[in-house]
């Protein structure tokens, strides 16, 4: 085991080696990094300090209490994003200086040398943001007497590992898909601003005091950061960065690729039916079912959190439902071609959000997305049995009758996400990286068009038309 393990993974630690001691002796990219790490901790304790003591005087203790734990956070990002730069000049920086070749020429094989490359990158931020929370930990405890519990630092500490690898595998691989630092200088921006928005909603939590959602969080980056690490291997190649010298758009060829696999050699609307249902039957099987799992994961979840988050009795008295209060809402006109649109289009949007997310985080955010609504049955099938509502009723009354075709569309979208997202971790053999995702965003607009879009209609008009009906009738109305 060991030296299979050498074998392979010691010619990557070597170009991790030789990356990592160019990069202590570069005093231009250590001085920076250590004293921004130095000096920010001590920005953050001073901060904390004169928090907790503003806040103390106004009697809100707890506010100043779990604002520490959040600038403990902090502390651990920052240097991950100041340090993000040695990961975006990983390859295409080299490139530029015309340092690469030799590294290039060398007998190691693409995915070693991506490895070392990434492990390298990944270092330094790691370092630099290990010492940075040690700092701000002394420097609290000194000043302020506190110390986070084993749970909550095991957490920050996890959370700042994956979102370190995180980011620099996202830059890693801009680095080795573009053919100037000033392009992957730019496209860092779609690394960042994610993450600072994933930092705005770990901080709702820690500032909710709701910690145990942080285990969610690190379990959701992990799966995330594998398929990143995993795309980035699939689809580095030496001789695609050695042959790259300028990035240009063709339209033309885009646009010829797509339709050419969008009708998939159909003449006829029936033949191009019949590759809709091929694609379906030989290629979404195990992503529809990966999904269908997903559904029935979310309707557990809805279910838990009833007993979290408990609904007033008097939003649940099923008597304001009877006598057809369906009718004449503002949200939707019940009994009415209108309502139609309006719930096909509300769930058409919430596809179209779903796969762009998907996009961007290899199908993960778009499930979610998807699950959502099935776990708000779960919340109130578990909500509703307080009053005396089985779930069995709820859920054949008011989801069942329109859940017939909404939830297989729900499936089948979520099916498409998945591949469309899968398409990035994945080898393209003989296949560039654009035209391999140009064939699956073919592919989904087959299965939305062909499939979805249909049963969201039929969906919609039985929501309109006859869900309100059973559910006045089981109710008593």
């Amino acid at each position: 085991m060991l030296k299979l393990f050498r074998q392979n993974l010691g010619p990557a630690l070597v170009i991790t080696r030789r990356e990592v001691r160019d990069q202590f002796r570069d005093w231009r990219i250590l001085f920076p990094i250590l004293m921004l790490t130095l000096f920010f901790p001590a920005l953050m304790n001073f901060t904390a300090e004169r928090a907790l003591r503003f806040v103390e005087n106004f009697g809100a203790p707890v506010i100043g209490e779990r604002l520490i734990p959040f600038l403990l956070m902090i502390v651990g990002f920052f240097p991950v994003s100041v340090s993000l730069v040695i990961a975006l000049e990983s390859f295409v920086g080299e490139k530029e200086r015309h340092s690469i070749e030799p590294l290039l020429s060398s007998p190691l094989s693409d995915w070693q040398l991506y490895l070392g490359k990434l492990l390298a990158a990944v270092l330094t931020p790691l370092m630099a943001s290990y010492l940075g929370i040690a700092v701000y930990m002394v420097g609290v405890y000194r000043k302020l007497g506190w110390l986070p519990d084993s749970v909550l630092l095991s957490q920050i500490l996890l959370l700042t590992s994956v979102q370190a690898v995180l980011m620099v595998s996202g830059a890693v691989v801009i680095s080795s898909q573009t053919t100037s630092v000033r392009a992957a200088n730019l496209l860092a921006s779609f690394i960042i601003i994610p993450m600072a928005l994933l930092i705005q909603g770990e901080s709702i939590v820690m500032f909710w005091g709701r910690y145990q959602i942080l285990w969610w969080a690190i379990a959701g980056l992990v799966v995330v950061t594998s398929l990143l690490v995993r795309a980035g291997v699939a689809h580095f190649s030496r001789e695609e960065l050695l042959g790259k010298e300028l990035d240009s758009l063709n339209f033309r060829w885009g646009w010829q690729v797509f339709i050419q696999k969008f009708s998939d050699g159909a003449h006829s609307l029936l033949g191009w039916y019949r590759q809709v249902f091929s694609l379906v039957s030989r290629e979404m099987v195990i992503p529809s079912i990966l999904v269908g799992l997903v559904l029935v994961a979310g309707i557990w979840v809805g279910t838990t959190q009833a007993k979290v988050f408990v609904l007033p009795p008097e939003l649940m008295q099923l008597d304001s439902l009877e006598g057809g209060a369906f009718q004449g809402t503002d949200v939707i006109r019940f009994y009415s071609v209108t309502g139609v649109g309006s719930v096909w289009l509300h769930n058409i949007r919430a596809i179209v959000l779903a796969s762009l997310l998907g996009l961007f985080s290899f199908g993960v955010l778009g499930v979610i997305i998807l699950m959502l609504p099935l776990a708000l049955v779960g919340y109130f099938m578990a909500s509703l049995t307080t009053v005396g509502m089985s779930p069995a009723l709820f859920f054949g009354s008011f989801v069942l009758p329109h859940g017939i075709l909404e939830i297989p569309a729900i499936i089948l979208a979520g099916g498409a996400i998945l591949r469309l997202g899968a398409t990035l971790a994945t080898p393209s053999h003989g296949q560039t990286v654009g035209e391999a995702l140009l064939n699956s965003l073919a592919d989904w607009f087959r299965v939305m068009i062909g499939l979805v879009l249909p049963l969201l209609l039929g969906a919609a008009i039985l929501e309109v038309y006859l869900t309100p009906r059973i559910v006045t009738m089981v109710l008593g109305g």
